[in-house]
């Protein structure tokens, strides 16, 4: 038996290549599969299926793409209006060299979510893996707003007895093979680590400690995870299929002439420097988006129907830059600067900058009672966690729509967990019109490391 997961960072998203014998299945392929392909053939297998464990939201899924190279079928479940594959039936079973694998309706992140139980016939027929999709995650479970406040008691009642009457059934000792990992936005405490059985489950996981069905529904109808606007573009691509790449695409290096005459016709621009970098110099109007934020951060303030502009820290950052983009639908990469910030203004074009403050620097200004709004852009939940006092809060994926709740008679220093998201917060701020935005280094996580006092209420 071979057996991998593909790890896809930013999204935090796993997918699976089972072999045996020479035949190999795919589980939730991402859209740049060639990954999958190489593997195969490293190890003298032909890819027959590809599984989809539900319709993905949060990143482009690449069963088409990979069906086209591989000539494999591609089988997802029931109920919706899906524009290519095969519909499931609960139970279906496959047969991969000498393994089985089961087909088990688990509905409740999405109606049509499925789970994979793998077996081995050779060594006794017990289910030895099972791949739960956004179900079941390591430390914690799926959610189940998707549909809206109305839908989510369904949803959070279905995934209930889709764990406790399906997945935890099916023994201890089985491993568990979920679709994300820690950092994903399809869970909110998913575990940091991928090795976990449905035993491990059944003991530490703090959502399957609510055995009764009303207290687990009332936990997930207290949960309020965001929800990217992305989610809406995937829900599309993935239905109907998404565009189809062939390979993933190479931006041409641009000269700071050629990259501001693509500024000029409309495209966006997005500094994917650390923040400390961009608030040294940056290009009027970018959006810093820092290298490992593309994929999530990208799918909030990025529009699907303009070219984007690559400004990298470091020119080995393209390949990522684009991968991390394409796997959430942006595939209109125009190009990058070439030589980078420091070809811009050698080329003579005007910088501007971000001033910075270190956590110090702002407990001395907050101390002087200097007119100044400190604006946290974490989600509400981090917020309510521990926050400065006076501190107001509109998450960093809302807040070019809602800029007119931020004052612009005074400074505004954003803030984070570590100053990221803050960075990104001031960028958008800043082609906002805001004249004057500080981004606050090492956000909350040095402002308790200094000892300053933070407050729940």
């Amino acid at each position: 038996m071979i057996f991998q997961r593909i790890k896809s960072a930013g999204i935090a998203h796993n997918s699976y290549l089972l072999g045996s014998g020479s035949d190999a299945v795919v589980i939730d392929p991402r859209r740049d599969c060639q990954i999958y392909v190489d593997s195969a053939r490293e190890n003298g297998l032909q890819i027959r299926y590809i599984f989809e464990t539900h319709r993905n939201e949060d990143y482009v899924i690449g069963s088409i793409e990979l069906a086209g190279i591989t000539g494999a079928e591609i089988f997802h479940g029931p109920g919706l209006d899906w524009k290519y594959g095969n519909t499931l039936r609960d139970g279906q079973e496959f047969k991969i060299g000498t393994l089985k694998l089961t087909a088990i309706h688990t509905p409740g992140h999405t109606d049509e979510s499925y789970s994979y139980a793998l077996a081995d016939p050779d060594t006794g027929g017990a289910t030895i893996m099972v791949f739960t999709g956004d179900a079941l995650f390591v430390g914690d479970v799926g959610r189940t707003d998707l549909y809206g406040p109305e839908a989510a008691p369904g949803l959070a009642a279905s995934l209930y007895d889709s764990i406790f009457n399906r997945l935890l059934p099916l023994g201890d000792g089985v491993i568990l093979c979920p679709a994300h990992g820690a950092g994903s936005v399809c869970g909110v405490h998913i575990a940091d680590r991928d090795e976990s059985t449905i035993g491990i489950e059944r003991a530490q996981n703090p959502v399957l400690q609510l055995k009764n069905k009303d207290d687990f529904i009332r936990h997930k109808l207290a949960e309020k995870p965001e929800r990217p606007h992305y989610f809406r573009q995937m829900e599309k691509y993935n239905l109907a299929g998404p565009p189809i790449l062939e390979r993933l695409p190479i931006p041409a290096p641009l000269s700071p002439e050629e990259f501001k005459n693509a500024m000029d016709g409309g495209a966006i621009v997005v500094d994917t420097s650390n923040p400390a970098a961009f608030g040294g110099a940056h290009i009027k109007g970018a959006c810093s988006i820092w290298l490992e934020g593309l994929p999530v951060f990208g799918g909030w303030v990025l529009p699907y129907n303009k070219p984007i502009l690559l400004v990298l820290e470091n020119q080995s950052h393209l390949e990522r830059a684009v991968r991390y983009l394409i796997r959430a639908g942006y595939d209109r990469i125009t190009g990058y600067l070439h030589g980078g910030t420091e070809g811009w203004y050698n080329a003579g074009f005007p910088v501007e900058s971000l001033p910075l403050l270190s956590v110090h620097q702002l407990k001395n200004m907050l101390d002087r009672g200097e007119e100044l709004t400190v604006l946290d852009v974490r989600e509400k939940g981090e917020w309510k966690s521990g926050h400065i006092a006076g501190s107001s809060n509109i998450y960093v994926g809302h807040l070019e729509e809602r800029l007119d709740e931020v004052p612009k008679d005074k400074p505004v220093a954003t803030i984070c967990s570590v100053g990221h998201r803050a960075g990104l917060g001031a960028s958008i701020l800043l082609k906002a019109g805001f004249p004057k935005v500080y981004t606050v280094l090492g956000s909350i996580e040095a402002w308790a490391a200094a000892g300053f006092p933070v407050t729940t209420e």
